[in-house]
């Protein structure tokens, strides 16, 4: 699911920890960075998992679910919700009223 926020004068690092986010890595081949949020304390998974980056003032997040963490070896699954999950849609809806009052 993408996200794009327009005219924003914070980090992107501000922004992402407002929202609950804990940086993760740099992806230094697409720009982007990695936050996650997790759904419970006690576990890794599942958990929110968002590729974010800054163009000029704009702010575009790609936010996804993983369900578990990725399982590789004869079988690769990755068990991740992408669109059209009442949950996603929920977090994307929580991200956007965060970032609106931090923007304003």
């Amino acid at each position: 699911m993408k996200l794009i926020f327009q005219d924003l004068k914070d980090s992107l690092l501000n922004l992402m920890r407002r929202a609950g986010y804990g940086f993760e890595r740099k992806d230094f081949k697409t720009g982007e960075d990695n936050y996650t949020r997790r759904l419970s304390s006690g576990a890794d998974y599942p958990r929110f998992h968002a590729f974010a980056k800054k163009e000029g003032n704009d702010l575009i997040v790609n936010l996804h679910l993983d369900q578990k963490k990725a399982s590789y070896g004869e079988w690769t699954a990755h068990s991740g919700e992408y669109q059209d999950s009442e949950i996603l849609q929920k977090e994307a809806e929580r991200i956007k009223e965060t970032v609106n009052q931090v923007s304003k």
